[in-house]
């Protein structure tokens, strides 16, 4: 009798992070719902493998503090609203999800309790553990912190097994790749070479904090059909950020 071999999954546990950007589709603004859609089908391919799954969204869609603050506003203030701005992107992120028959909590770390949950840790983990996906919103609560920073952070918390980056392209390059077409492609990088180096894959306070805590960054693109799923497989092209290559949880 031949048994199928099992699929060999690379991390147990995993938190998504994608920018506000990646979910306006070919819209100048806002949310495109076909996006959406997609993103959270992804992510259910991902949660059907039997990996617990935790997101991070930035709300560059929708305000930049940064872009608020370069135009007059006082920067805390200007990051406010970019918090709340990631609000609504976790929120509608989580109607795609449960629609797809996918159980999802959003948390918040700036409490709105009539429409998300305070963001608890302990509580956090559980729902992980109860196979819900759970959505951070409002970054790290705090101003002069990046939606990247919150990603690194919530990853250490939850005991994630890595950090993943989903852009618009698949990987990190030595130069822009739309720019530059012969930029080399990097497919193992260590967090040291990324500082060193000064490459824009997160900002250096995230990329710090994962390499404290031993996370590895995976950056790919979300934007091909079933990449996200064929990462947790290490299989499609993809950079790994990490010490040490990553060793099968089930093998």
């Amino acid at each position: 009798m031949v048994t199928e071999e099992p699929t060999k999954l690379l991390y147990k546990r995993v938190l998504l992070k994608i920018s506000g950007e990646a979910l306006m589709g070919q819209r100048e603004f806002g949310l495109d719902p076909a996006t959406i859609n997609r993103v959270a089908e992804e992510v259910k391919q991902v949660h059907a493998l039997g990996v617990e799954c935790c997101l991070v969204i930035g709300g560059g869609n929708i305000f930049r503090g940064l872009a608020g603050a370069s135009q007059g506003m006082q920067r805390a203030s200007a990051d406010y609203v970019g918090m709340l701005a990631t609000v609504m992107n976790a929120l509608a992120m989580q109607n795609s999800l449960e629609q797809i028959g996918v159980d999802t909590r959003v948390q918040s770390a700036i409490s709105m309790q009539s429409i998300c949950e305070p963001y608890i840790r302990r509580r956090a983990i559980r729902h992980l553990e109860k196979r819900r996906v759970v959505i951070f919103a409002a970054g790290t609560g705090n101003p002069f912190f990046t939606t990247d920073t919150a990603a690194a952070l919530r990853a250490s918390e939850m005991g994630c097994e890595a950090l993943l980056k989903g852009t618009k392209v698949d990987g990190v390059y030595s130069a822009d790749p739309k720019l530059h077409p012969e930029a080399t492609h990097f497919t193992h990088m260590t967090h040291h070479d990324v500082l060193s180096r000064d490459l824009k894959v997160m900002d250096a306070a995230a990329i710090s904090l994962a390499r404290e805590n031993k996370i590895p960054v995976i950056v790919f693109s979300i934007h091909k059909p079933g990449n996200f799923a064929r990462v947790m497989l290490g299989e499609g092209k993809h950079t790994i950020i990490a010490d040490a290559p990553p060793r099968a949880v089930n093998a």
